[in-house]
This record gives C-alpha cells, sequence and structure tokens, in this order.
C-alpha cells in the first residue's frame, strides 16, 4: 500500500482545493509557463471561447518574437508550443472543432517565423508542427467545413511549405477532402503552374542577396522554382490517391521514368491495377545497367521485385525464379534466395541450395561471402572460408565481423578468435581509442576461446597473440587497463 505522503492524485486530493490553489500559486511564480498553462485552464473553465482567445494572444506573441532559439534553450519553446496545441486539441476542440480547426491552421503557419529563428538540428520542432497536422486531419472530419473552403486553405497551405510542415497533410486530409476536393486542389496547382510561366514585370525583379554566382538571381525566379517543385509534387500525389494512372505517369519525363526506382514506383501501381503487361513495360524501360554500373543496390532491389511480382501476374514464372537467381548471385540476397528454393519442385532446392553456398564461398568480396554463410546458418563453409581468406578480412568492418564471431564460437571457436583479432589489431594499429573497450572485451574473448581450441592450424596460440600485442602496442594503457 502506497504511503500517504507518496505524490499521486488521491494523496494530494487531501489537502484540499483551497490548499492546491495556493501550492499553485507558489509553484507558478516565476515560471512563466506554469502560468500561461494555470491561464489556459482557466480560460478553459469559464468557456472555449475564452480558451480560444488565450491561445490566439499567444501564438500572436511567438510569432512576433524574434528571440534566436538555440539547442540550449529550445526546449522551452518546445513546451511553449506543445501546451498551446494541446489546448487547442483538448481544451477548444473537445466543444468547438470548428474554432479548434481554425486554431489550428494559425499554429502550423507559426512555421516559418520559428525556423527563420530556431536550431532544430534535432528534429523536435518540426515534429511538433507534424503532430499538429495530424491533429488538424482529425479536427477536420469534426468540423464540417465546406469541400471548396478545405480545398482553398490545403492549397495555400502547400504553397507555403518551406520547411515541409505541412508534408503529411494532403494524403491525410484526402479522405476528408474526396474526389471533389482533389480536384479542386488539382485545378488551382493546374492553375498555378501555367501562372509561373508568364513573364514576370522587371520591376517585380528583386536581385535576391548574398548570391555567390557571377549573374544575378531573383527572387521571383527563386520563388517560382519553388513554387513548380510543389506543384508536380501535388499532381503527382493527387494522381496517386485518385488512382489516376496516367495523370500519376505523365507528370515524369522518359528520361525521369529510366531510373529504375521510379520504373518500379509507377509498375507497382499497375500491378495493383490489375495490369501486369504495362507495368513490366515501364520496368523494361528502365536504365538497369547503369544502376548496376553505379552500384545503386536498393533500387535494383526494387526494381528487380516489382519485375518478379509483374512475371508471376503473368504466368511467366521461370522468368521470375531466373531473376530470384541472378539477383542472388549478384547480392547474396537471403531472402531472394529463400524465395528462389521455395519455388523449385521437391528434392530439387537441396541440390540447389548446396550450389548456392558453393557460389557464396567464392565471390570476390569475403565479407559478404562470410556474412550470407552465416545469415544461411552454413557454418562449416563458413568456417572454412575463415580459416582459406583469414588475411583478407579487414578488422575495421565490425558490423559484420563481430555478429559473425558471435554465431561461429560454439561451430568454430578457432574461426571466431580470428575474427576477433582482426578486429583488435585494426584498432590498435590505427589507434581507435574509441573501440578499445570493444578490443578489450574481445581479447577476453579470444582467452576464453584459446581454452577449448585443440590445434590452432599454424595460427598463433593465445599466448603468442597476447605476447605481441604486447610487444607492438605495450604503452596503449587505456587497452591494457580495461584488460586487467
Amino acid at each position: 500500500m502506497a504511503s500517504k505522503k507518496t505524490l499521486n492524485a488521491k494523496n494530494l486530493e487531501a489537502l484540499g482545493a483551497e490548499r492546491l490553489a495556493q501550492l499553485l500559486i507558489d509553484l507558478s511564480t516565476g515560471n512563466a509557463e506554469a502560468k500561461r498553462q494555470l491561464r489556459l485552464e482557466l480560460a478553459g473553465a469559464l468557456s472555449p471561447a475564452d480558451a480560444a482567445k488565450e491561445v490566439r494572444k499567444r501564438l500572436s506573441t511567438i510569432q512576433r518574437s524574434n528571440t534566436f532559439v538555440n539547442w540550449e534553450n529550445r526546449h522551452k519553446l518546445v513546451k511553449d508550443l506543445q501546451t498551446q496545441c494541446n489546448a487547442i486539441t483538448n481544451i477548444v476542440g473537445k466543444h468547438d472543432p470548428k474554432t479548434a480547426l481554425e486554431l489550428l491552421w494559425r499554429f502550423v503557419e507559426l512555421a516559418d517565423s520559428i525556423f527563420a529563428r530556431c536550431d532544430d538540428s534535432s528534429g523536435t520542432v518540426i515534429g511538433i508542427f507534424h503532430d499538429a497536422v495530424e491533429e488538424l486531419i482529425v479536427m477536420a472530419a469534426k468540423a464540417s467545413v465546406p469541400t471548396a473552403d478545405l480545398a482553398d486553405s490545403t492549397f495555400s497551405a502547400l504553397c507555403d511549405n518551406s520547411y515541409g510542415q505541412y508534408d503529411p497533410l494532403l494524403r491525410g486530409l484526402a479522405p476528408v477532402l474526396g474526389t471533389i476536393g482533389l480536384e479542386h486542389i488539382k485545378a488551382r496547382m493546374i492553375e498555378l503552374k501555367a501562372s509561373l510561366l508568364a513573364p514576370s514585370e522587371e520591376s517585380d525583379r528583386v536581385v535576391v542577396p548574398f548570391n555567390s554566382s557571377s549573374t544575378a538571381t531573383y527572387d521571383h525566379d527563386v520563388r517560382c522554382f519553388g513554387l513548380d517543385r510543389t506543384v508536380k509534387s501535388t499532381l503527382i500525389e493527387i494522381a496517386d490517391l485518385l488512382g489516376d494512372l496516367d495523370g500519376f505517369t505523365a507528370q515524369f519525363t522518359e528520361e525521369q521514368r529510366k531510373n529504375p526506382q521510379l520504373a518500379a514506383r509507377i509498375a507497382q501501381r499497375f500491378l495493383v491495377a490489375d495490369d501486369p503487361e504495362k507495368a513490366l513495360e515501364f520496368l523494361d524501360g528502365a536504365d538497369i545497367d547503369s544502376a548496376r554500373q553505379l552500384t545503386w543496390i536498393n533500387q535494383l532491389e526494387e526494381w528487380t521485385d516489382t519485375r518478379i511480382n509483374a512475371l508471376q501476374a503473368l504466368g511467366r514464372l521461370e522468368e521470375a525464379q531466373g531473376m530470384r537467381w541472378q539477383y542472388y548471385t549478384e547480392t547474396l540476397s537471403v531472402p531472394h534466395l529463400r524465395d528462389y528454393l521455395d519455388k523449385l519442385p521437391e528434392f530439387e532446392d537441396v541440390e540447389a541450395e548446396l550450389k548456392a553456398i558453393d557460389y557464396a564461398f567464392c565471390v570476390e568480396n569475403v565479407h559478404s561471402a562470410l556474412a550470407f554463410l552465416v545469415s544461411w546458418q552454413a557454418m562449416d563453409k563458413a568456417k572454412e572460408l575463415v580459416l582459406k581468406r583469414y588475411e583478407e578480412l579487414d578488422g575495421d568492418i565490425y558490423q559484420i565481423l563481430t555478429p559473425c564471431a558471435e554465431e561461429l564460437s560454439a561451430k568454430s571457436p578457432l574461426a571466431a578468435s580470428l575474427i576477433l583479432r582482426r578486429m583488435i589489431d585494426f584498432s590498435l594499429d590505427y589507434g581507435r581509442s574509441s573501440r578499445y573497450k570493444h578490443c578489450a572485451r574481445h581479447f577476453m574473448e579470444c582467452k576464453g576461446l584459446a581454452t577449448v581450441i585443440d590445434d590452432f592450424q599454424g595460427h598463433e596460440t593465445h599466448e603468442a597473440f597476447a605476447s605481441r600485442l604486447k610487444q607492438q602496442h605495450g604503452r596503449k594503457t587505456s587497452f591494457w587497463d580495461r584488460v586487467n
């Protein structure tokens, strides 16, 4: 049972309203944030309109402020913004969704003025605005605003999205806007695009200061460039939301469609629309050779998976299998090999698996080979690979070597020990002091593994390894202190 002195709501209630009120006055003295929160609660107790009035006053004050906010005092701004947003949604929104929606639009509009004077390297502040947009979306569904008005507000917001504060807006509001609202925004974006093409008056062209280019850069051109990108991205998203495949693909040039990742994005939508032939057409138009030369693995994987799905949908199963095997040989992808084996006739998968393991054993990149063999639990082959190509292991690639050593320690303590030694040697040879604590742990692991190794097969014993380290790196006391 909790003590009556424990700080909880029940125990505090026992103090009585008068005493609690006095305590709140005392605690809020000198604490501007606490006072603001108390005023909001008092206003909310009177009426939502009074709470809304308090919020408006505070939002205006925040917008007028020009004090720079660095990482040290950012928490005060964050707390203030969270308090105002919570008041809008939890106090005003419960009774007056329409006013709460108007205040949320006003709240997110603060983003430009805040980011102009705020260090948000952590992404905390933009996260608050994204949360506010999510609340705005919920409130819009409750407020029953005319579709045209909501669409116009959305259009204006998207055109003033300098810091990405409205990024979640359009897709989130799509169910509320419906087809009519989305088409309304689309029409306004097309009008905006046409206006951007019109030449501007010379008198309206102001040179952008601090421009490093030898030619003049005008603010009109900069704004037009930004709005043109907004128009393009919005039309793409609207076409996607409306299921307008022709409108979606029309937003990309022929050259852009050669990008494997973009070709895959387009093809995926045709697959959803049950048109695998059209999907395959876009996929086959991608410039795969260039992507392979540039080793764009992520683009190739998405393109490969989408093309496999298209071939499957068309019943071209052998070609799909060929693609799975080809991608495995290029990347040693475990999921693609597993899919390949699963699709083989019974009893053929065993021979194919052995072939795949032998292939991995011989690839040029020893780290990729080792990672695959360990992941596939082909421990005998992994052990053989380490013993055969020990000198090729790069001790700097600890992300791969550490888990491989852990997996091999039970099956092959010698192979695990050799891997650990490579990481220790690298860190000490290159003076990577930040890794010494890990090196010390690896050293003790090697010592433990040595007790179960009967034959070091020509490699140093642990005693010889430790002696060599002492001779070469005896002065690196921060390492040896950790070992001792």
